[in-house]
C-alpha cells in the first residue's frame, strides 16, 4: 500500500530552518558584492547536481560531485572575506546573550545612521565639491567593516561637517585614506582601501573612484567620493558608480538607501 503523508520529523524541520538561517545571514554578507554572482552560481550547479543524483545518472553526478567536492578550496579563496566577517559574528562573545541574540542575527543591533548625520555629511560634501578638497567616505551598512577600520586611525566620533571638512583638509595629517562610518558614528579617519586593478574606469577617474568602486563591490557599502581635480560629487554601491550628483540628490539616495526617516 503506497503511503498518502510523507513522514516528517522534528529534526527535518530543524535542519530547514537552519539551512534557510545561514543562507540568509550569507546573503547579507555578500549582497551588492560580486560574490553574489558565484554565490548564485553555484547553487544552481549544486541543485542540478541533486536533481541528477535523483535521476540515477551516475556519470554526471560522479563529475559534478568531484567538481564540488574540490571547489571547497575556490570556495574559501573567493569568500575569504565574508567568512572571515561571519566567522567574527559567530564568535562575539556576547552572541549568546539572550537579550541581545536576535538583533545580532538579523542585524537590528546595527545602528541605522541618522537623517541628522546624513545631513551633516552631505552638507560636508557640498562645501568640499565648492573648494575642491578630495574626500572619500565609506557609510556602512550592516557590518562593522573591522578589516578596513584597522588599517587607519580609530576616532568614534559623532558625525559633524565640521569633522569631515578637517579631516579632508588639504593640511591636514589624516586627510589621506577614507573615513569609514558606523553605527552612526565616524569610526575612523586615514584608511586603506581595497583597490581592484581589473575594474575598467574612464581615464578622467582617478584612484578615489576607483578605491571606492572596488570598496563598494566587496563590501555592502555605499562609498562617496568629491573629486579633488573638478569638486564633482559622486558615490558607488555595488557595481554602480553614479557620478557628477548634487548634494540635494545624493542626500535623497542616502535616505533612501538606508530607510531613514526624515
Amino acid at each position: 500500500m503506497i503511503p498518502l503523508f510523507i513522514s516528517i520529523r522534528f529534526l527535518d524541520i530543524l535542519d530547514i530552518l537552519l539551512v534557510a538561517f545561514f543562507l540568509y545571514q550569507l546573503y547579507f554578507l555578500i549582497r551588492g558584492t560580486v560574490a553574489i554572482n558565484i554565490f548564485v552560481g553555484i547553487l544552481v550547479v549544486l541543485f542540478f547536481w541533486w536533481v541528477v543524483r535523483l535521476l540515477n545518472m551516475s556519470l554526471l553526478s560522479t563529475i559534478l560531485g568531484s567538481i564540488l567536492g574540490g571547489g571547497a578550496i575556490v570556495i574559501i579563496i573567493v569568500f575569504q572575506q565574508e567568512i572571515r566577517r561571519f566567522l567574527l559574528l559567530i564568535g562575539n562573545h556576547n552572541i549568546f546573550n539572550r537579550k541581545n541574540i536576535l538583533q545580532k542575527y538579523f542585524s537590528a543591533s546595527f545602528i541605522s545612521i541618522s537623517s541628522q548625520s546624513l545631513k551633516q555629511i552631505t552638507n560636508a560634501c557640498r562645501h568640499m565639491s565648492k573648494s575642491k578638497i578630495g574626500a572619500l567616505i565609506v557609510l556602512s551598512n550592516r557590518s562593522e567593516l573591522l578589516t578596513y577600520v584597522q588599517t587607519g586611525d580609530v576616532l568614534n566620533a559623532d558625525i559633524s561637517h565640521r569633522l569631515i571638512e578637517s579631516i579632508f583638509f588639504k593640511n591636514s595629517p589624516m586627510h589621506d585614506g577614507a573615513v569609514i562610518i558606523v553605527n552612526d558614528k565616524l569610526k575612523a579617519a586615514r584608511c586603506v582601501l581595497p583597490i581592484n586593478d581589473d575594474l575598467v574606469l574612464p581615464a578622467n577617474f582617478g584612484l578615489r573612484h576607483r578605491a571606492a568602486l572596488s570598496m563598494a563591490m566587496e563590501t555592502d557599502s555605499v562609498v562617496i567620493i568629491v573629486s579633488e581635480e573638478t569638486g564633482q560629487i559622486s558615490y558607488a554601491k555595488g557595481t554602480n558608480l553614479t557620478t557628477n550628483v548634487s548634494h540635494e540628490t545624493l542626500f535623497t539616495f542616502l535616505i533612501q538607501e538606508f530607510m531613514v526617516k526624515v
